[in-house]
């Protein structure tokens, strides 16, 4: 589309010549009108085309963006003097880049009605990001009914780098803008009250700034703001844009009846700013506020600063050692502190009133005490973890309180949230116990887990003395330590500064997210939006997405920032700083403490806002409209990177070693091997080999998180002392996954780094296409038929081993490392980008990306796939590492895989065999459980379903888990015996425990089982299905005893099979992995079905067609009896070849229906292709009765006929035959002798005419044509057959043109030497019947005790002749 399309604009500024710039890159064309506009010449060098009128502009163009801030301005443009509505398509899509409101909107798409049968109108709203991520990159809303947004989206994305959609109501531009100018208003100004608040305390306002930007309390207002201010750079004119700003958004609410609070009282501190300046427009704004707030804020900002840090890192460089600490608090935070004092080899004895915790603490290695005082007794350091300035006080100075206990000399770090003022009088209570106590005020910020991993930022206060003798305590405990000079308190004023910050924006983000949900806004797109632009804080990018899922489980709960606040609101009237926006959020927490959300998460502070006004922010994502979706992207790629990744392969030399945590992963492979081992003599091999890629199979999503990690490090040193060993070979790891994100991550991800080292990204890439499994917008997607519906909304996201929430992926990361990773620092690759920048623009990202970052891949097609793994093929070629963790589509693609046809048994040589095939479900995934009633349903004539009790083997006695086991399997080993295709399940009941450990216990219990059922199974399988990851693996590794396999290919797409090894219990056996989560409702039984042993392995057709192919000929042998049947079908089963069983009109006069049905079931059974064929059909009664008894082809036999009654009974017969698929055989010509009771003289016969076999081949359409060259029924005369060859050369020259066999009937006596002559001229079936049935009749005459030793002695010398006949026509070891 691009290529031809071109795109108009009227009017130009900054953002709209980036949009042009985009869509010139893009391939599309640009034209611009502007009455005076300096950047039109700058749009004019980037390609652009000036136009000199408005009807210029929009000449041939698919899309008209409009830049005009005022409905008249457009009004006038479309419909105006020169209106440039006549030049416009009919098609045309009209983006309005601007700010007007919805109404207007709407009256300008009513007013194009009038003039054009369909409108298409989009109004967008662009503006550059402003995170750290999306930092000057063109973000665009789009908002417009679903046709024109479909339409448009490939324009969209062509103009922007980040586009978010609001698919429905206009204007959704400006009602985000009234949301982000919210909040910024809000960040503004608690900013200013935070640093006049620091000031006040006593800390310098430039050291405020430098912490809080990196802490909990930071905001993109207050990063870039702040240091404006503090500089004097910011005038009046800042002032006035808010209070318009914020005074319009008040405006709006007020028209919604929605109450804004925080904003309210943000607008009229603004005011008061605003006046304050008495007039002067050019006031500095640092002027004003010292006016508002009364405090110096210019002498403070000039005065000497420090760095705290570099105080913090001199402090614990001259530190004293400390023996012995005491902790009192541990709860959340105070728990994981003391835990890794313990792991830094501290002796630490705790405290804490809750005794399970203290319990658990001693588990853990640490000493306990009964009391404050007990702890306290005899420590160098004591640490106070409590949760308010009251536990403080009475742990320190109540009953059996830890003063009383503490040695001279001793040191406290009181790292509880309290007042400055609190801490100040602290020290000095401490001083007049005249014990040389000191105190260290050491707030800390991080939460629990960087908590537990010694990673929390301190900011701490108090003398020289104290800092250094606790300093390996602070060292310990902080990855950032920051000293605050101005004695105990200025940590605590530091912390309260950050607290007001934070709190603030919770609370505003609460407003903000409620507002926008009665705007009518997605809230968790307008979360995306929000968080890209200058209105995002720490807080809201942390805190909004529980708003969002509706989940308040307590990470800080609602009452900490009653607390918190209520120091900053004290501290505020104790120094006589107005903290409007402070005190209304405090307000806002302390009404939700009374609403009895107090032990909720802090985020649950916006169900004030959703209480009160009956809207909710909760927000799903949307299910998508695959089609729609996948049609409105950008075109992919152009080119195929699939020859280019082969060739970097080549230059790259490094293998890829894919690391699968269940056998699943090879879904997209094929002709490459699977460990099942990794001893590092085995990967020395394989290394050896110099492979472009192999798999070991961890089976690890069936560990717990630590032994899976345990075991990634041992093959990960493992494969490192392997690559040292074979000329120090460098190799990329990939950790596969499951596509639904499921399986131990980061776990298995650390557990590599920490054995491989570093790398310079983690790439994330869930795509896999086979299983409709795609990754849009950051935002992964699990097809459901023509749906895409959110992975967090699929039943895999309520796996009860690795259950998750978020179905963006930046969110997910976020959530699985529990916070460790920020969504907000995970990068991305667009499908833009693959699209539009191809490999060259992969690679450039990738080198770009910081170190030890985390890079999540957008993919919707294998052509995306191979365009980013091309790229990132380029950035190893430039010494970058990566580790992977990927489905099994980024694997194809990284080694330049090419598709091939899917596996059948006729591939493998094994269309038949003499037991069934085995079918193992052991995975619980709803869509399995559809899948196995699909199968049973569809199959239920040929299989066999044998359930087992999943509460027997998982839950009962190991007396009734082991008698389900030997029930199962013995009942198994029957029914494959009986060629009986076989389904072993587990019952569909879920049963799991009550911890995602307890859950993989019963999995592991139910896995075992399974795989002792198997190892008990004697009879060889003809193939083996295992459904599910765990169960797959297991069956493999455990009862199959494989060590290595080859992945042929797939069974169906997403469907991996594999060839087990030699050293395998079955080898050569197919062994189909079918992944739980793959495939609609019929999958399964679609496979079942292709594997299952076919009723007829072949036709009659197939066999000569076979025969003419490989010049043989195919023995059709007449059969009276069950001896005779059983003799024809053992000797080809043991000569490997194929064979027909032909009845004659006589036989079936005597045997009927049921000789029929032994012969066809005969066919069935056999383990080589026969087919059933009914002889010398004279009588068109007999045939039309035949046609319908299952015969595989039938002769029509209307020799003794003249030729042309003879031409029209055989056509007669060959249509209806034909409509029924079966192969017809008739006759020309007459052979003389006598077969069974039927005679024809020696007069009456005659050859086979070659002008007349033309016309006859023609007229009737038969497949197969009995020639008569001399050959005779029964025996032949004394001197010998004396057989036309040459005639038989010339109708085989004449039939072979027309597709049709040659037939010889007589063929018993006929000489070896005549036979092979026949066969060279073309006969493709010999008739035999005289030689077998003198083989029986002989067999009579030896005297036998017994019925069933005359019908053994019978079969074996019939079997005899036909296998002997069978390597004379060369049609042994032909069977397949």
């Amino acid at each position: 589309m691009a290529s031809n399309s071109v795109v108009g604009f009227f009017g130009l500024d900054e953002v709209s010549l980036e949009l042009a710039a985009s869509l010139l890159r893009s391939g599309y064309g640009a034209q611009a009108f502007e009455a005076c506009s300096p950047l039109l010449d700058e749009f004019a060098k980037q390609g652009g085309i000036k136009c000199v009128s408005p009807i210029e502009a929009v000449k041939d163009v698919v899309a008209l963006v409009i830049l005009k801030s005022h409905p008249d301005q457009i009004n006038d443009l479309l419909f105006g003097h020169g209106s440039a509505l006549k030049g416009l398509r009919k098609d045309v899509v009209i983006f309005l880049h601007s700010s007007i409101l919805p109404v207007h909107i709407q009256k300008l798409e009513k007013l194009l009605t009038e003039y054009r049968e369909r409108v298409f109108i989009v109004d967008i709203y662009a503006f550059r990001g402003m995170s750290e991520v999306s930092n000057g990159k063109i973000m665009m809303i789009a908002s417009g009914g679903g046709d024109s947004i479909t339409r448009a989206r490939p324009i969209l994305s062509a103009m922007c780098e980040k586009l978010f959609v609001f698919e429905g109501e206009h204007g959704a531009g400006s009602k985000i803008k009234m949301v982000t100018e919210l909040l910024e208003g809000i960040h503004f100004v608690a900013s200013v009250e935070a640093i006049s608040l620091g000031i006040q305390a006593g800390v310098h306002p430039w050291i405020v700034y430098d912490i809080i930007s990196n802490a909990a309390g930071n905001s993109w207002v207050f990063k870039n703001h702040v240091p404006q201010l503090l500089g004097g750079n910011q005038t009046k004119h800042l002032l006035n844009a808010f209070v318009q700003n914020l005074g319009n958004i008040l405006d709006m609410a007020r028209s919604c009846m929605f109450p804004l609070p925080l904003l309210a009282v943000a607008h009229q501190q603004l005011i008061a700013g605003f006046s304050d300046s008495h007039g002067n427009d050019d006031a500095k704004l640092i002027k004003v506020w010292e006016e508002v707030y009364g405090v110096n804020i210019t002498a403070a900002a000039n005065a000497e600063t420090y760095s705290p840090e570099k105080l913090g890192d001199q402090m614990t460089a001259e530190t004293n050692s400390v023996s012995r600490i005491g902790f009192i608090g541990l709860g959340a935070m105070g728990f994981g502190m003391a835990t890794h004092l313990l792991r830094s080899n501290f002796c630490v004895i705790g405290y804490d009133v809750y005794k399970p915790t203290l319990a658990q603490f001693a588990n853990g290695g640490g000493l306990i005490g009964s009391s404050p005082a007990e702890v306290s007794k005899d420590v160098d350091v004591l640490v106070v973890m409590v949760t308010n300035e009251a536990q403080a006080e009475s742990v320190l100075y109540g009953d059996r309180g830890a003063v009383s206990a503490l040695p001279s000399g001793a040191s406290i770090v009181l790292s509880s949230t309290v007042s400055p003022a609190y801490v100040s009088q602290l020290e000095r209570r401490l001083q007049n116990e005249h014990k040389d106590f000191k105190l260290v005020d050491a707030p800390v910020s991080g939460g629990v887990k960087r908590a537990s991993m010694g990673k929390l930022t301190i900011m701490a206060s108090g003398t020289d003395q104290a800092l250094k003798h606790t300093g390996p305590v602070l060292s310990a405990l902080s990855e950032k330590l920051y000293v605050i000079r101005g004695g105990c308190g200025a940590g605590s004023g530091v912390k309260m500064v950050n607290q007001l910050l934070a709190g603030v924006h919770i609370a505003s983000a609460a407003e903000a997210m409620t507002f926008g949900a009665r705007l009518g806004l997605n809230t968790r797109t307008l979360f995306d939006v929000i968080r890209n632009s200058g209105a995002t804080s720490w807080m809201f990018e942390n805190r909004v997405p529980h708003m969002v899922d509706n989940d308040y489980t307590p990470l800080s709960a609602l009452d900490i920032f009653v607390k918190d606040l209520g120091i900053v609101s004290r501290e505020s009237s104790h120094r006589k700083v107005p903290l409007h926006i402070a005190t209304v959020a405090h307000q806002l927490f302390l009404s939700g403490s009374a609403a009895g959300w107090g032990r909720l998460d802090d985020a649950a502070v916006v169900k004030f806002y959703e209480t009160l006004t009956s809207v909710k922010v909760e927000g799903k994502l949307p299910v998508l409209k695959k089609e729609f979706v996948l049609k409105s992207l950008p075109t992919e790629w152009p080119l195929n990177p699939t020859d280019d990744i082969m060739r970097l392969n080549q230059s790259n030399s490094k293998p890829l070693v894919v690391l699968d945590d269940d056998p699943t992963g090879t879904q997209t492979v094929h002709d490459i091997e699977v460990l099942t081992e990794w001893n590092i003599e085995s990967l020395v091999e394989q290394f050896r080999k110099k492979p472009t890629c192999f798999f070991i199979l961890t089976n690890s999503r069936s560990l717990s998180s630590d032994k899976a990690s345990v075991l990634i490090e041992d093959i990960c040193r493992n494969l490192c002392t392997a690559a040292k060993l074979v000329e120090n070979i460098e190799f990329t790891v990939v950790l596969r996954g499951d596509s639904t994100l499921r399986g131990h991550f980061p776990e298995e991800a650390d557990a590599a780094v920490s054995v491989l080292g570093e790398m310079d990204s983690w790439i994330i890439c869930p795509f896999f296409l086979q299983g409709g499994r795609f990754t849009i917008e950051d935002v992964h997607y699990v097809a459901d038929s023509e749906r895409l519906v959110p992975a967090g909304d699929t039943e895999f996201a309520k796996d009860a081993a690795f259950g998750y929430k978020s179905s963006n992926l930046r969110e997910w990361v976020e959530e699985k490392t529990g916070g460790r990773i920020q969504a907000s620092s995970v990068a991305s690759i667009s499908i833009q980008l693959l699209r539009q920048g191809g490999p060259n623009a992969v690679c450039e990202h990738l080198c770009s990306l910081q170190k030890g970052s985390t890079c999540i891949v957008n993919a919707a097609s294998d052509r995306d796939m191979s365009v980013f793994a091309a790229g990132m093929i380029q950035a190893e070629l430039k010494g970058k590492r990566f580790l992977c963790r990927t489905a099994a589509s980024f694997v194809s693609a990284r080694i330049g895989i090419i598709p091939k046809a899917l596996i059948l048994p006729k591939d493998l040589g094994i269309n038949k065999g003499r037991s069934g095939g085995l079918i193992v479900v052991g995975s619980y995934v709803p869509k399995t459980t559809k899948q196995v009633e699909e199968l049973k349903s569809q199959c239920s004539h040929t299989l066999r379903s044998i359930e087992i009790s999943v509460d027997k083997l998982a839950m009962k006695s190991i007396e009734q888990r082991q008698e389900e086991i030997n029930r199962t399997s013995e009942m198994v080993d029957a029914s494959l015996r009986a060629q009986k295709d076989t389904l072993i399940m587990t019952s569909r009941e879920l049963i799991t425990g009550k911890t995602p450990s307890e859950s993989l216990e019963i999995n592991f219990k139910v896995s075992s089982a399974l795989v002792e059922i198997v190892r008990r199974i004697t009879s060889r399988p003809r193939y083996i299905l295992a459904k599910g990851g765990i169960t797959s693996s297991d069956l493999a590794t455990k009862a199959l005893e494989a060590k290595r396999a080859k992945i042929v290919g797939q069974a169906l797409a997403g469907v991996p099979l594999w060839q087990l090894g030699p050293e395998s219990r079955h080898p050569g056996v197919p062994y189909i992995v079918f992944p739980g989560n793959v495939g609609d409702s019929n999958a399964l039984a679609d496979v079942v079905k292709s594997w299952a042993r076919p009723l007829r392995y072949s036709s009659t057709k197939e066999l000569l067609l076979n025969a003419e192919k490989g010049g043989y000929a195919v023995g059709a042998f007449n059969v009276y009896n069950l001896e005779g049947i059983d003799a024809i079908v053992s000797a080809a089963e043991e000569e490997r070849s194929p064979a027909i069983l032909q009845i004659h009109p006589s036989a079936l006069k005597q045997g009927g229906i049921p000789l029929i049905a032994c012969c066809i079931s005969a066919a069935e059974q056999a383990c080589v292709p026969i087919t059933v064929h009914f002889d010398h059909g004279n009588s068109k009664q007999e045939l039309m009765e035949v046609l319908e008894l299952g015969f595989d082809s039938v002769m029509v036999d209307g020799s003794h006929l003249p030729f042309k009654d003879n031409v029209s009974y055989t056509k007669s017969i060959s249509l209806l035959a034909h409509s029924k698929n079966m192969m017809v055989e008739a006759e020309l010509g007459r052979l003389s002798g006598t077969e069974d009771d039927l005679t024809v003289e020696d007069y009456e016969a005659r050859m086979t005419d070659l002008d007349q076999a033309d016309e006859f081949i023609d007229e009737t359409g038969i497949d197969a044509l009995a020639v008569c060259i001399g050959n005779v029924h029964g025996k032949y005369p004394a001197n010998g057959p004396n057989l036309r060859l040459d005639l038989l050369k010339d109708l085989y020259a004449l039939s072979s043109k027309k597709g049709v066999y040659l037939v010889l009937h007589g063929a018993s006596g006929l000489p070896r030497e005549l036979i092979k002559k026949c066969i060279v001229r073309g006969v493709r079936k010999f008739n035999v019947n005289t030689e077998v049935r003198k083989a029986y009749m002989e067999s009579l005459s030896s005297p036998q005790k017994d019925l069933v030793q005359v019908m053994v002695s019978a079969k074996e010398a019939m079997k005899q002749v036909v296998a002997e006949k069978m390597r004379l026509f060369g049609s042994a070891g032909k069977a397949f």
